[in-house]
């Protein structure tokens, strides 16, 4: 497995990350063994790069990534964690917290839960409208000090907020969804975040199993599978997806990979600074993303990508309306 620096300040990691949030129901039930088999099968084949949210399963995802490292070297893990989402009892949504001594209960727990004495790269998952950028990075900042934290990243805000951001203390990368029918950050994002030398962790590779040329029409109708209220898997977009997915699966054929091979490649080749996330739930599906190294994308290939799945050819937006309003990376 290859690696590269996280931004100009960051980590070493691996090319690809391993995205852990569907272990914890975000997709529907996923099985605890076959998760944790995952984790191990990504960290033996060289993945250093975890991902998760305090929040994921209200705590059950970070108990999990605990469980799985037990045994292994803490220096050979890079733990990448967000905070500040709030949950209730029924597992709803409640806003962001991102005040500084927020921070500081959300990361208690955290460390608690990961068995760990310190994060990688600490992140709030969302800009909290109520806290300037400036005190929530100043809070992170002082926890860096301290050494509960070794690195700042950021998770689908702005260029603007980025800036500021990146103004009190160096950013390591910045966490947003990025893929071949998810393309808003190329307008203003990706170039504030290189000429600052922020890397980028991309989530959402494959949209959520949209693009990965396994999704069947009629599928994520279990409780909690985000994918039920997700727009671009409703009637009326779902078609139109899924028929740019069988355009792409055209030119995968053609030069004999998956489908999702060819998403993920395409992301990896947008710039040696961005990080695709893997959010693979069973090994099965961690092999298969990580034959997209072996995915060479000519200048023709990128041509015809580009001819299959034109750039805003999607129906459908990324979120529910009311989840877009908390986003600062859509301003």
């Amino acid at each position: 497995m290859q690696t590269c620096r996280l931004g100009n300040t960051g980590p070493e990691v691996s090319v690809l990350g391993l995205g852990c949030m569907g272990m914890s129901g975000m997709y529907g039930p996923a099985d605890r063994a076959e998760s944790i088999a995952t984790i191990h099968a990504a960290l033996d084949a060289g993945i250093n790069l975890l991902d998760t949210g305090d929040f994921y399963g209200m705590g059950h995802n970070e108990m999990l990534i605990g469980e799985a490292l037990k045994g292994r070297s803490r220096d050979d893990i890079v733990l990448s964690v967000k905070f500040g989402a709030l949950r209730d009892p029924a597992g709803g949504w409640n806003g962001y917290d991102s005040r500084p001594a927020a921070i500081k209960n959300f990361l208690a727990y955290t460390l608690k839960r990961l068995h760990v004495d310190y994060i990688d790269i600490y992140r709030p998952a969302r800009l909290d409208p109520a806290v300037p950028i400036e005190d929530t990075v100043g809070a992170i900042g002082d926890l860096i000090k301290a050494g509960y934290i070794r690195h700042i990243g950021l998770s689908e805000v702005g260029a603007e907020t980025i800036r500021r951001a990146a103004a009190v203390h160096p950013i390591c990368d910045l966490q947003i969804e990025y893929s071949l029918i998810s393309r808003g950050p190329e307008e203003r994002i990706l170039p504030a975040c290189r000429e600052l030398g922020i890397a980028v962790t991309a989530y959402g590779v494959l949209s959520r199993g949209l693009i990965s040329g396994h999704w069947q029409k009629g599928q994520g109708s279990s409780a909690g599978d985000f994918r039920g209220m997700s727009p671009r898997f409703q009637d009326g977009n779902i078609d139109q997806n899924l028929a740019l997915v069988e355009e792409l699966r055209e030119i995968a054929e053609a030069k004999r990979v998956s489908v999702a091979q060819i998403a993920i490649a395409w992301v990896a080749a947008q710039g040696h600074d961005i990080v695709p996330l893997i959010g693979a739930r069973r090994r099965d599906r961690l092999t298969e993303a990580l034959g997209s190294r072996a995915v060479t994308l000519t200048a023709s290939d990128m041509a015809a990508i580009e001819n299959a799945v034109p750039k805003d050819a999607a129906a459908g937006s990324r979120y529910p309306t009311a989840m877009l309003r908390h986003m600062d990376s859509e301003k």
